[in-house]
C-alpha cells in the first residue's frame, strides 16, 4: 500500500529549525520523509540531511521520495538511539538541527498486518523494527501478572489495568492470544460499559502501553535526548513532536535540566557547582497544531512541538 502519512506541525517544525542552506540536519524518525523533503528543499549542495528510521517500509519509501537529492542525504536504517554512533561513523562532529516525530506513523497504523491498530484484525505484532524477534504477542502471552499490570498502568495510564490483566491471564490459560481483535474483546470485557461509552475506544490505552513496552519508546527517548543536545552546534535547534503526556514529560524535564543545570542549594548566594545552561526551550510552552490542521488531520490533535535552542559557544555542551 502507499505510504500515507501526513506530516504533523510541518510548517512549525521547518520554521523552528531555522534551516541554514549549508547546514547539517538529522531527522531521527524519517517515516515518509514529509519533514525531510521540505528540509532538503531548503538546503544548498553543501547542505546535508541524515535520515534515520528503523522501519524497512519507511526506508524504502524515503529513498524513493528523496532520490533527486541523494548527494545531500544519508538514509540509515537504525533506531535513533544509535544517534551518536551514526554521526561519528559519518565523520560529523556537530549538527545544526534535529527533528523527532515520535510515536506510530499513519502508515504503520493503516497497514493491518503490522498489528498496531485496534481497529483492524491482525496478528499481535507492533514491531517498529521487524528484524526484532519479540512481538506484542510475546508480551501479552508471556509477561507475569505484575509486569503486565505495571506497563498498562504506567505506559497506558489505564485505570482498569488490574482487571484487564486478570482477563488476559484467564484467556491465555485456555489458548494463546494471537490477534488484535482477540485482545480487544478481552479488554471490552474488562472495562465497565459506562466508561467505554465516554472514554473512546477501550483498546487505545492498552495498545499504546504494549507498543511502548515492545519498542522501548520512552527509554530510547530518555537515553538519547542529552546526546542530541550535546551534538547541536551553537544556536542549533532540537525539535520534538510528542503525542502523549509520557513523552512530553520526558522532553520537558530534559529541556529544563539543560536550561537550569545548577545543583547548588537554593539558599546559596552564588553558584559554585560550575554547571552552566546549554540553551533554552523556545518558546517556553509547546507549539500546538492550528484548528485547521486538527480539522484536516485528526492525528495532529494530541501533538505538541517543543523546541530547544543551543546557546552560542562550544557545541559539546
Amino acid at each position: 500500500m502507499a505510504f500515507n502519512h501526513k506530516s504533523v506541525l510541518l510548517d512549525e517544525c521547518i520554521e523552528a529549525l531555522h534551516i541554514k542552506p549549508d547546514g547539517i540536519y538529522v531527522d531521527g524518525t524519517l517515516g515518509g520523509a514529509g519533514h525531510a523533503s521540505v528540509i532538503c528543499s531548503r538546503l544548498s549542495e553543501q547542505g546535508r540531511l541524515i535520515g534515520i528510521d528503523q522501519d524497512e517500509a519507511a526506508i524504502a519509501y524515503s529513498q524513493d521520495r528523496l532520490r533527486h537529492v541523494t548527494n545531500q542525504v544519508n538514509i540509515i536504517r537504525s533506531n535513533y538511539n544509535n544517534f551518536n554512533t551514526i554521526i561519528k561513523e559519518l565523520g560529523i562532529e556537530g549538527v545544526d538541527g534535529i527533528l523527532l516525530d515520535l510515536g506510530v506513523s499513519s502508515f504503520q497504523l493503516d497497514t493491518a498486518d503490522r498489528g498496531f491498530s485496534y481497529m483492524q484484525d491482525a496478528p499481535l505484532d507492533m514491531r517498529m523494527d521487524q528484524r526484532q524477534k519479540k512481538t506484542a504477542k510475546s508480551i501479552v502471552n508471556e509477561y507475569s501478572y505484575q509486569a503486565l499490570t505495571k506497563i498498562l498502568r504506567v505506559y497506558g495510564e489505564e485505570k482498569f489495568a488490574n482487571n484487564i490483566t486478570k482477563h488476559i491471564l484467564e484467556a491465555r490459560a485456555i489458548k494463546p492470544i494471537e490477534t488484535t481483535y482477540e485482545l480487544v474483546e478481552i479488554i471490552r470485557k474488562s472495562i465497565p460499559m459506562k466508561f467505554q461509552k465516554t472514554s473512546g475506544h477501550p483498546g487505545k490505552r492498552t495498545f499504546q502501553a504494549i507498543r511502548i513496552e515492545l519498542n522501548e519508546e520512552l527509554a530510547v527517548l530518555e537515553n538519547t535526548l542529552q546526546d542530541m543536545i550535546n551534538a547541536l552546534n551553537p544556536e542549533g535547534n532540537l525539535c520534538i513532536i510528542t503525542f502523549h503526556s509520557l513523552e512530553d514529560r520526558i522532553v520537558k524535564q530534559i529541556f529544563r535540566e539543560n536550561e537550569n543545570p545548577c545543583t547548588c542549594p537554593s539558599d546559596f548566594p552564588v553558584c559554585i557547582c560550575g554547571k552552566k545552561p546549554t540553551g533554552k526551550a523556545t518558546p517556553k510552552k509547546p507549539i500546538l497544531p492550528s484548528d485547521i490542521e486538527m480539522e484536516e488531520n485528526s492525528r495532529s490533535k494530541s501533538a505538541k512541538l517543543r523546541v530547544f535552542k543551543k546557546s552560542g559557544g562550544d557545541h559539546s555542551g
